[in-house]
């Protein structure tokens, strides 16, 4: 879990969309949001799903620096208001494994 959780805290991304993500992040349902960015099913665990994320987020900060016209803005926010809130499970768990 920690190599995971320091993969995403070496990610830079502009401050305004790290913002977005935070505020989302309070209103983050796993059940209901997950789905839509990894398909329907059933839902992986914590770790799983973040490092599926971190990949769909790679990609869109690719399309994101290149100015490919179908970067999506709001998709981009989605995934980085998921990565935030399953990061934040991911260091609860660690937290309260280690205490």
């Amino acid at each position: 879990m920690q190599d995971i959780l320091s993969m995403l805290h070496a990610l830079r991304r502009p401050a305004l969309l790290m913002r977005a993500a935070r505020i989302g992040a309070e209103d983050y349902r796993r059940a209901t949001h997950l789905p839509r960015l990894l398909g329907y099913g059933v839902l992986p665990r914590h770790g799983s799903a973040l490092m599926k994320l971190m990949e769909i987020e790679s990609e869109l900060n690719a399309q994101r620096v290149s100015g490919n016209s179908s970067y999506s803005l709001v998709k981009h926010v989605d995934v980085l208001i998921a990565m935030v809130s399953e990061a934040r499970v991911l260091r609860a768990a660690q937290t309260a494994c280690s205490t």
